[in-house]
């Protein structure tokens, strides 16, 4: 266990500190199967990692030592299976809240995962549990966030923006992470008292399109929809031409464009 100066009651209070690994899910899984019982709130964070996904085994593009790359351990064993994308709520909710509160336009969330800014990717989270029966035994809380990075690769450069591009200066990535984990401890424990309805308006609140007439894509088709809700099991809800459709990940595509009425 390594001590920290984390002002938190548990998110963080054991941080282990990595150079370099291939992912921080990774190590940290391995930890779980392989060592003594982990405190929940342990938190992996590493310079720099070489083999990062995202949802669905995508790749995450980072530059050493620039950024955040971060997993956290939880054991919500308290949460019913049904409810498991109240995990993926609480998170995004702490980290717009974080970022919100230093950045100057409000940050959003891209349904299901992915932290944006005045249209942009600034980050993701990837979260992955294990099951015992229909117990949510443990979950494991990955987070990439762009934040001292000036410069992406020519594909990305168009889509992605770091904290250091809308500031204009550097950050202190332990200063971040430290909001980061006050606002997640604050939602988890939400989660804990059962308070669905609260954290979900507060989800949509922030939800990127939400009411919004946009234009999406589904297998090739493009499309104009609203964002009316997302589903205590993850699923969009959208409405189009009238009728009411859902949406399992990755089944719908974003096209960053609002329509006009």
């Amino acid at each position: 266990m390594q001590n920290n100066t984390f002002s938190t009651l548990f998110v963080g209070q054991n941080l282990i500190k990595l150079k370099e690994v291939d992912s921080t899910n990774n190590y940290l899984k391995k930890m779980v199967s392989n060592s003594d019982p982990l405190p929940e709130g342990t938190v992996i964070m590493a310079d720099h990692q070489f083999a990062g996904r995202g949802q669905q085994e995508s790749v995450w593009h980072t530059e050493p030592g620039k950024n955040i790359s971060t997993s956290i351990y939880l054991k919500p064993s308290f949460l019913p299976l049904e409810m498991q994308f109240y995990l993926n709520i609480l998170v995004s909710l702490a980290v717009a809240d974080a970022l919100s509160d230093i950045l100057p336009d409000p940050v959003e969330v891209k349904w299901p995962n992915d932290i944006y800014y005045n249209k942009r990717k600034l980050g993701g989270i990837l979260i992955e549990s294990t099951l015992t029966g229909s117990i949510i035994k443990s979950t494991i809380v990955g987070l990439g966030l762009n934040v001292n990075q000036a410069e992406f690769q020519e594909k990305l450069s168009t889509n992605a923006i770091s904290i250091r591009q809308i500031l204009h200066k550097e950050v202190e990535l332990e200063r971040i992470m430290e909001k980061i984990f006050f606002f997640m401890e604050k939602y988890y424990l939400n989660l804990k008292s059962k308070r669905y309805d609260f954290l979900g308006k507060e989800y949509l609140k922030r939800l990127l399109n939400y009411n919004i007439k946009s234009g999406y894509r589904q297998n090739g088709r493009v499309f104009e929809g609203v964002i009316v809700g997302v589903e205590a099991n993850g699923l969009l809800r959208v409405e189009v031409e009238g009728e009411l459709r859902r949406f399992n990940f990755k089944e719908i595509e974003y096209i960053h464009t609002q329509i006009k009425q």
